[in-house]
This record gives C-alpha cells, structure tokens and sequence, in this order.
C-alpha cells in the first residue's frame, strides 16, 4: 500500500511539471528613475500584479499608477496630474514572452538569465519591448529581476517646456517581484 501511495504522489508531481503551473504575486516592485544634473526623481510602486504561467512562458505585470509614491508630495502630485494624467490613464501593463522559459526548473534553487518581449502600455500608449532578466529560484518561489529604458515621448507623455531639464528623456525601469505557486 505505501509502494502504490508513494508511486502517486510521485506520478502527481509529474504530471503538474508536465503541465505547468502559474506563478503570481500582488505586491511586485515597479521603480522609475528620471537622472537629470538638475534633479534625480525616483517612484517606487509596491502593489504591482504579475502571473507567469510555467507551461507557456506567458508573463503579465499589472500596476496602478497612482500607486507610485515619491520622495515628496509635490512630485507625486504633479506625476499623476500633469505627465501620467492617472485619472485618464489609470494603469499600466506588461503582456509578453519569456523565450526560453523552458529553462526553468522550480524544483532546483539558482539563477536564470533570460529575454523577455511583449508589449507595454503605458498612458494608452502600447509599445513592444524587449530586455534581458534573471529569474531567481528559491525554494520553489521565484523571484524576478529585470531593467530596462523608455523614452518618455514613445508613450505620449508631454513635458512642459518649463521642466524639460528636469526630466529624463529616457527613463530606467527596474521591476523585481518574487513569485509564488498561484493556488486556485
């Protein structure tokens, strides 16, 4: 009886590789930098959504933007007003591929490089992207990390000719978020 219960499990676990498993979290980590000799601006986003299906390699991130916060108020304020107009545009999205997400092996802990593309859509604009990242495995959890550029103009967000030198024309992105085994 213990040889045909222990034969189950095992046979249970292989199957679950075999068909994938989604990962998700709810409070993945978004940051922007904006580097200017005038000024350095930094938002951080703690409440980012990400679902990364195993079986596919599919990705998705999902943040609200209102949900950046700023060193101080006033840059919060005019970053939602003025530049992201959250109210208009309430959040942004990441819907892409993981290439070579065959790579990845949960039961094993370690390091991942690998290249990502899709689609991201920020202020109503969708651009494609791609860049390279390290997925992180650690005890079955999965953690992400990955950095990139855009340029403000590509997601039609306007910069008053008042501030242009306070602003970045290009600005990093740098997304972290530890995934967990998604139980439905």
């Amino acid at each position: 009886m213990y040889k045909i219960i222990l034969g189950c499990l095992v046979l249970g676990l292989n199957i679950s590789n075999v068909t994938g498993q989604k990962y998700f979290t709810k409070t993945g980590h978004i940051t922007f930098f904006s580097d200017t000799p005038i000024e350095k601006i930094e938002g951080h986003n703690k409440s980012s959504n990400c679902v990364l299906d195993l079986a596919t390699g599919k990705l998705e991130f999902g943040t609200l933007i209102k949900g950046f916060q700023f060193e101080k108020a006033l840059m919060q304020e005019h970053f939602n007003e003025n530049y992201m107009e959250s109210n208009k545009f309430p959040k942004a999205t990441f819907k892409g591929q993981i290439s070579d997400f065959n790579k990845i092996d949960v039961s094993k802990n370690g390091k991942i490089p690998v290249k990502v593309t899709g689609d991201l859509t920020i202020h109503g604009v969708t651009k494609k992207v791609a860049t390279d990242a390290i997925l992180t495995v650690v005890n079955g959890k999965i953690e992400t990390n990955a950095n990139f550029n855009i340029l403000v103009a590509d997601y039609g967000i306007s910069i008053p000719a008042l501030v242009k030198d306070q602003i970045a024309k290009s600005v990093k992105i740098k997304v972290n978020a530890t995934l967990e085994p998604f139980k439905s």
